[in-house]
């Protein structure tokens, strides 16, 4: 996650100082800053300041000083500030920054003028976010090096340095405040910081301060480490006295995270998944394959190759191969318009297995437009199958910036309800990375040197692993009490993730000595149910920005705009003065900012009942919006193949001590790629020819594919005991180990081969692998059966 950046057409526009105050309460945390900028330049330099957010992250105050100078970002009802920003100058230049910056996605910009030279700007800007949750269990704090004053480029300091009260730099006020009922363990801090020091006997708050920036260009990484179990953490808020009872701000609001634990090893997995694979049609170009190469009798056969066309029906027929019996799938062709192969999903047997491969060659090349987004909305308008996880794998080679906004708009709404694996080109990394990311998935940018198949079937394995379904909470609070769930748990949790609820605790206890409340998770993992209960109590304490209560509005926010409540006149109108009071941005608002002089901003700290008053000759607009910029392209290495060959041009050199012959290199090139050739050919034979249930059957094709011929595999079965069934698949199954160290996302294949040979009665697998190895002339151990 990225924090804030200050940015200016020139980069004299100096970072003097920063005062930074964070407060975290398990996964939620709370930010105050106080950046001191000065333009060092001789003349005048027009700035902006550009913040990146994302779904988890509200920006409620911001406000800049220039001398007398106040600029304040306010929110106003959408329609009102689109009014207020036509009559504002300057708004153009935010549409050239929309187009032509280095950043992508959507950021929060304030347009501050003209800065004078040796003039100092203050910007103060408060926001809050959820943290993301680490592997280890810590929440994830993070601050961008751009926002640290620059240290000196000889002095580098690390947490194990000791740096004495005089030499720790004056312009930097770092302070973290750490908050948990369940107990501050430790922390691990990219840089110096002073000793953790804990302000409740109980451990159940801390305080610590950095000494220095961290080294150079890092990024503060700041990880919080809480004691016992992690599964379910909840923080209650208190309401604000000034809000009326009964509304969001006039009532308590709770945060529980999910983090349910979920076994590594599941006996019986029982949720399959629904696997949907989506294919850009234009990644299907003419490739100029020969006829007999992708055809072999009934079975298509697709050869390893570089082309797009010839990767991405490689990594289709892989991918459907490699899935688990009793799944459900389906395959979506996209590009002006979109094709399913089925109505809906399918359950994965061989039958729909087969009818999938054979329509791979069906689909057609499509280089016009792209409905990505009336795909996802068909999609999503299908219902979830019970047990069954939707996972999308998304492979995407254009750019779609006209409906880049929708397209995520629609991905947010559905975001607990499915998770995305992006295998973009660079055209469409961004768009990509933020649907990955929304869904708490993974996008991986496919290049000139990228297997896309083998980071395909890497996503693969990750979607295959153990998660936690049927996920419910139930509350136990007092007498009088009642819970209104604001952002409900999700349909699934993947393994390392967790998911944040919110709920409004209204009502008046009958009995004000009972301050606790209970919250009791229920989940299962395949056959496996769990369950946990904490206990909270329901007296906390306040620091009075109500940072939960602003992460609960914004979800409130969406979820009216989605469900389409907001058009009840009641609920808008509550809802929008909320929204304005708290400064949560929503659909039903809009920033704008005013320059205003400064003995007048005290009358603006917060919004007025009329806004009109705002208005007087001393108050100026300013161009300030939430902006969802597109002009960032990643920029990637050169192709491995590439480096390959430099790689065996040094070794020849330093072998023979001259530069080589380039005829003899160019031999060697073209026999390996002969070799290469051949063993790709095998191998896609060989994957092509099994079954869904994993095993083999003993046919000369399957022979062929492994080098032999069909009387030589039959004579060395090794016994007439021996099922021709189980002989083929031990032999497919020594073959594809023996080269792992060639193709190294075999494991899913090779994985529903030993489910097959352990489901079946009396296997002599030690006879079949003695004489597989003898007869493949190599040397594979038992353990390969995994028994």
């Amino acid at each position: 996650q990225r924090g804030l950046w200050f940015f200016s057409s020139y980069p004299q526009v100096e970072l003097k100082a920063v005062t930074v105050n964070v407060t975290i309460q398990d996964f939620v945390a709370d930010v105050v800053s106080e950046l001191f900028f000065c333009n060092r330049l001789p003349v005048s330099n027009e700035t902006v300041f550009v913040f990146p957010v994302d779904s988890n992250t509200v920006v409620h105050t911001f406000y800049a000083t220039m001398g007398d100078t106040r600029i304040e970002a306010m929110l106003w009802e959408k329609e009102e500030a689109q009014q207020l920003c036509k009559a504002t100058s300057g708004m153009e230049n935010f549409r050239y920054l929309q187009d032509q910056w280095d950043l992508w996605g959507p950021v929060f910009a304030c347009f501050l003028g003209s800065l004078p030279p040796d003039t100092e700007v203050t910007i103060t800007l408060c926001y809050v976010q959820e943290l993301p949750l680490q592997p280890d269990g810590a929440a994830q704090f993070c601050w961008p090096c751009e926002l640290f004053p620059q240290m000196l480029p000889w002095r580098r300091c690390d947490s194990t340095d000791q740096i004495s009260s005089e030499e720790r730099p004056k312009n930097l006020d770092f302070s973290v405040c750490l908050k948990s009922a369940h107990g501050v363990s430790h922390i691990d801090i990219n840089c110096s910081y002073t000793p953790l020091q804990y302000t409740a006997p109980d451990q159940t708050s801390a305080k610590v301060s950095l000494k220095s920036s961290p080294w150079l260009y890092s990024d503060l990484n700041l990880l919080v480490y809480y004691r016992g179990s992690h599964s379910l953490s909840a923080v209650v808020e208190r309401r604000d006295p000034k809000a009326p009872p009964g509304s969001l701000l006039g009532d308590p609001v709770v945060m529980v995270t999910l983090r349910p634990y979920i076994p590594e090893v599941v006996p019986n997995p029982g949720q399959l998944g629904e696997f949907l694979f989506l294919m850009d049609r234009s990644l299907f170009r003419d490739a100029q394959v020969p006829p007999e190469e992708v055809f072999r009798g009934d079975v298509f056969i697709p050869v390893i190759s570089a082309h797009p066309s010839i990767c991405s029906q490689n990594t289709l027929l892989f991918l459907l191969k490699s899935l688990p019996l009793g799944c459900y799938f389906n395959i979506y062709s996209f590009g002006a318009t979109f094709k399913a192969f089925y109505p809906q999903s399918v359950v994965y047997t061989q039958e729909s297995m087969d009818n999938a491969v054979g329509h791979i060659s069906s689909i057609c090349p499509d280089l016009g437009g792209c409905d990505l987004l009336g795909l996802l909305r068909s999609i999503y308008s299908t219902p979830l199958l019970c047990g069954h996880p939707r996972q999308l794998f998304i492979f995407i080679q254009r750019k779609i910036s006209s409906e880049e906004e929708a397209v995520m708009a629609e991905v947010y709404r559905y975001r607990d309800q499915h998770r995305c694996f992006c295998f973009p080109t660079c055209d469409s990394f961004n768009l990509s990375q933020a649907m990955a990311l929304e869904t708490k998935g993974e996008c991986v940018c496919i290049h000139s040197s990228m297997n896309m198949t083998s980071e395909a079937m890497k996503c693969l394995q990750r979607a295959l692993q153990p998660l936690a379904s049927r996920i419910s909470l139930h509350w136990d609070l007092p007498p009088g009490l009642g819970v209104s769930v604001i952002r409900k748990a999700p349909e699934m949790i993947f393994q390392g993730h967790q998911s944040s609820i919110y709920a409004q605790i209204h009502g008046q206890a009958q009995d004000p000595e009972m301050g606790e409340g209970a919250v009791t998770l229920q989940y299962h993992v395949g056959s496996q149910s769990f369950d946990y209960t904490l206990r909270f109590s329901l007296s906390p304490s306040s620091n009075g920005r109500l940072p939960v209560h602003r992460m609960a509005m914004m979800h409130l926010l969406w979820k009216l705009f989605w469900e389409g409540t907001s058009k009840a006149e009641d609920i808008w109108h509550s809802t929008l003065k909320s929204s304005l009071s708290l400064g949560v941005l929503s659909p039903f608002t809009s920033h704008v900012a005013v320059r205003m002089n400064q003995r007048n901003a005290g009358h603006c700290d917060s919004l007025p009942q009329d806004s009109s008053t705002l208005f007087s000759p001393s108050c100026n607009l300013v161009p300030c919006q939430l902006l969802f910029l597109r002009g960032f392209r990643p920029v990637w290495f050169n192709s491995t193949k590439f480096w390959m060959l430099q790689k065996y041009q040094f070794c020849l050199e330093t072998l023979v001590g001259k530069a080589p012959d380039t005829e003899a290199l160019t031999q060697l090139s073209a026999s390996c790629r002969g070799k290469e050739k051949l063993f790709s050919c095998a191998f896609s034979k060989l994957v092509a020819l099994q079954k869904a249930n994993g095993s083999w059957a003993l046919t000369a094709a399957l022979a062929s594919a492994l080098g032999l011929s069909k009387a030589d595999v039959e004579g060395q079965r090794p016994s007439e005991d021996v099922q021709p069934t189980v002989w083929a698949t031990v032999l497919a199954l020594v073959w594809l180990h023996q080269y792992k160290w060639k193709v190294s996302w075999t494991e899913l294949l090779e994985a529903k081969a030993c489910r097959w040979l352990q489901e079946q009665a009396e296997v002599q697998l030690d006879e079949c692998l003695e004489a597989a190895n003898s007869l493949l002339g190599c040397f594979v151990e038992p353990t390969i059966f995994r028994i």
